[in-house]
Parts: C-alpha cells; sequence; structure tokens
C-alpha cells in the first residue's frame, strides 16, 4: 500500500492511498486520525488506512499535487553506509580521509539530523543549491519510515542534498553543508513495509537531466549496504526519542564524481523500486 499527501481542490492537504493511475481518498472526518504521521502511528496503519479509504471519491492521479509525505516528523540521516559514499568522502578532504575510513567498519554508524519539515521539498518542488557553494550533488537514498515507537512503518525515496567542498573544507562544517532551506527531498509516497521488495532487491536509480540531455546517471542496491536498516534505527534510537515519528535516510551508494556540480536548472531524478520516482529541479540561492 502507498500513501500520499497531496493538495485538495479546496486547497486543504489530503490523505490519499495511490493506486496505480488512481488516487483513492481517505475520510477522516470521523475519525480520530488527523494526519498521515497520524496513520503511520497507529498499531497497524494498512489496515487503519484501508477503514478509511473512500472509493466513491477516487480521481486520477494526474489532477492533484502531491506534496511531501511528513507532518511533524524530524528528518535524520546516516552517512557513509556504502563504499562508494566511503570513497567519495575521503576524496573531500585529505585531513578527514581517516575519519570516514574508519566510520565505514565502525561499530558506531554516522548519524547526523537532516531537516525540520519546513526545509523539505516534495515531488515537483525545487530543491536547492547553496549560493556559497561550489560543489553540490544530490544524494539518492532510501529512507526509512518510522512511528514514535521507531517501528518501522515504510519506506520513501530521499534526495540529501549536500555541498561537498564545504564538507571538505573541514567536516566540523556538516550541519552548513546539509542542513540550509530545501534541502531535503521525500516522496513521492509512503510504501508500508508489506509492500516492499526485500532490502537484497531494492534499487536504486538516480538520473540528472540538464538542458534535456542526460548530464549523469548511475544505479546502486541496498544489498551493497554495509549496514543494515535495523542497526541503523537501534542507533538512533539510543537515549533519543522522536514524540512524532521520524524519516531516516540511510545513506547513498551513487555519487557523481569531482568533475560534476549540479546547476540552476538541473532536474533530478530518484527512483527505488516499490516506491516510485521523485524529481525536482534544481534552483541557488
Amino acid at each position: 500500500m502507498r500513501l500520499i499527501k497531496y493538495l485538495g481542490h479546496t486547497g486543504a492537504s489530503c490523505i490519499g492511498q495511490l493506486d496505480g493511475d488512481l488516487v483513492v481518498p481517505l475520510d477522516l472526518s470521523n475519525s480520530p486520525f488527523r494526519t498521515l504521521a497520524d496513520i503511520l502511528d497507529a498499531d497497524d496503519p494498512e489496515q487503519t488506512a484501508r477503514a478509511l479509504l473512500d472509493p466513491s471519491r477516487e480521481t486520477p492521479a494526474t489532477d492533484i499535487g502531491l506534496l511531501p509525505p511528513i507532518d511533524r516528523q524530524e528528518v535524520w540521516a546516516a552517512g557513509v553506509t556504502y563504499q562508494r559514499s566511503q570513497a567519495a568522502r575521503m576524496e573531500e578532504s585529505a585531513a578527514a580521509a581517516s575519519c570516514y575510513d574508519r566510520v565505514y567498519s565502525s561499530p558506531r554508524p554516522e548519524l547526523f539530523f537532516k531537516a525540520t519539515p519546513h526545509r523539505v521539498a516534495g515531488p515537483g518542488q525545487p530543491l536547492r543549491i547553496r549560493a556559497d557553494a561550489t560543489w553540490n550533488v544530490p544524494e539518492p537514498e532510501i529512507t526509512l519510515v518510522l512511528n514514535s515507537r521507531l517501528q518501522l512503518v515504510g519506506f520513501t525515496v530521499g534526495n540529501d542534498m549536500s555541498s561537498r567542498d564545504i564538507e571538505g573544507e573541514n567536516p566540523l562544517y556538516l550541519p552548513q553543508a546539509k542542513i540550509y532551506n530545501a534541502c531535503c527531498g521525500l516522496g513521492p509516497c509512503i510504501t508500508l513495509v508489506g509492500a516492499m521488495p526485500a532490502a537484497a532487491e531494492t534499487h536504486v536509480r538516480l538520473i540528472i537531466r540538464r538542458a534535456g540531455e542526460v548530464a549523469f546517471a548511475g544505479t546502486t542496491s541496498a544489498a551493497k549496504m554495509a549496514r543494515s536498516f535495523e542497526d541503523l534505527i537501534q542507533w538512533l534510537g539510543r537515549d533519543n526519542s522522536f514524540p512524532h515519528g521520524v524519516f531516516l535516510l540511510t545513506g547513498t551508494g551513487v555519487i557523481p564524481g569531482r568533475d560534476f556540480t549540479l546547476q540552476p536548472g538541473d532536474w533530478v531524478a530518484i527512483s527505488i523500486d516499490g516506491i516510485g520516482t521523485l524529481s525536482n529541479p534544481i534552483v541557488q540561492g
């Protein structure tokens, strides 16, 4: 089951099931649930959502505008979980190379805060590159959707935008390289756990288009991750709580080389098996 947030005809935020080319709205009017996060926090999110479906109001998916599938949750991210990411981070900074090399094999993962909801862009909404950065890349990531009890309830596509020159100058600049307005993309939907393929069979594809032409393309698989989803979740929950739930980006295995940087007007499309494609235009400043 794939759940979405979208803009209704009245201008209000709505919740629906994405079923092929159709959207089946959820009727929350006589329920205790008010948000998508409320449904994800239910004991059985899929059963709860199915009980709220209103097939009489289904509409073509082309008639609605998708919103990022986030309410009040925090967004966190994991780094250096793929060997490609380890190599890329070591390329960024010779001074910090040993840090990235050690964290790849360390029992403790790299986890960092990524975004608040107002810094998140949904499908078709602009993602931003910093005006004070010269080397900017998207980072396509399988994103875990966790409820307030840190239970894995779903998956979405994440784009962990990164200013590599800022991070490479000094690892202590990581928050500035990662956290700023429109620094994170999420969407197009949340696929509940029962509808996802096995992690080893889940592929991540990145295509960047510039002036209509493919400027970069790459693919990877969750099978290449050095850490399991369960391992990342248990570390995130150590001495930490998320009363509204949390999104956890799980690291990237597709990173353009040193000769590539995003430019305003580029389009970034990230596709993940079982979820769909998140596509965003790039702006600056």
